[in-house]
């Protein structure tokens, strides 16, 4: 146990190798109570294996995780954390209503606690109409919701997420995002893995960027795009051709232009958190 830990999460010289393949290599981090963490990366830059040691799913080579200064590999710590996978984490042939209360059961819930909360998380993911459909029957976003719910059932006060909009219709994404921007004003600390820049700079308060098993940056994302984004980009449209100029101060550039000879179409792309991300992580494709 860590005395007097200020932090819900902590991980410390975090190592996990699968035989030759280092997935995290001496990773490090605190996350404060109440605060939505964002983790960002490329394909195999070790999220998901990170995600699981938190958890107490995952035994470290070496170094450590702690919930609250107490390793997640104790049952009671392990009560503390919600987890919704990214592979999902259901009972096809089972309703909604049949998978919350399974899952209930495990945590120790029963009897009237366990309706009361089955009920509150079947309203949270909008599926009340159709709790006593095999989920089987649900569409992506449905599922996707009610893999949020499932992490929900025993009301814990740390969410791990690991990529909770993958594959959901435009609809649905946006009432999962509605849903955990809820979940951080009611004061629950939440780990957020997403490959959508956009979700993480709308969501997070803070967001930590790693590839090949290491953390890159962390900061907030107003300084990360501070840090890391670059130049702005200013884009004129112009019979037919196209200019893009670079510049640390958009309106200065603008003043100088000659706008007796106007532009078709003239948009102003500044720096934003995907600039950040392929800056750090490079613009090579991934696979």
């Amino acid at each position: 146990m860590l005395s007097g830990s200020l932090f819900m999460v902590k991980i410390v010289d975090f190592h996990k190798s699968f035989g030759s393949i280092v997935a995290v290599d001496g990773l490090s981090l605190t996350i404060q109570k109440g605060e939505l963490f964002g983790l960002l990366g490329p394909n195999g830059a070790g999220k998901t294996t990170t995600v699981r040691g938190i958890c107490g799913l995952l035994k470290a080579n070496s170094g450590n995780a702690f919930i609250e200064g107490n390793p997640p590999t104790d049952l009671s710590v392990r009560k503390k954390i919600g987890l919704a996978p990214q592979d999902l984490s259901l009972y096809m042939d089972l309703s909604g209503e049949e998978n919350l209360f399974f899952l209930g059961r495990l945590y120790g819930l029963s009897g009237s606690y366990l309706r009361e909360r089955t009920n509150w998380c079947l309203d949270f993911a909008g599926l009340q109409p159709r709790r006593r459909h095999r989920v089987k029957t649900y569409s992506g976003g449905m599922k996707r919701r009610l893999n949020l719910a499932a992490a929900l059932i025993h009301d814990p006060p740390i969410l791990v997420l690991d990529e909770p909009t993958v594959g959901v219709d435009t609809q649905s994404r946006n009432s999962i995002l509605e849903s955990i921007l809820e979940l951080r004003q009611e004061g629950r600390t939440i780990l957020y893995t997403t490959h959508y820049m956009e979700e993480a700079q709308r969501l997070c308060d803070r967001v930590g960027i790693m590839d090949h098993g290491r953390l890159l940056a962390l900061d907030t994302v107003a300084q990360l795009i501070k840090t890391h984004g670059g130049k702005a980009v200013i884009i004129v449209e112009k019979g037919g051709d196209q200019e893009r100029l670079t510049t640390d101060d958009p309106l200065e550039t603008l003043s100088e232009f000659d706008w007796e000879d106007r532009p078709e179409c003239l948009r102003i792309e500044p720096a934003s958190l995907e600039s950040v991300f392929l800056n750090l992580t490079g613009r090579q494709l991934r696979d």
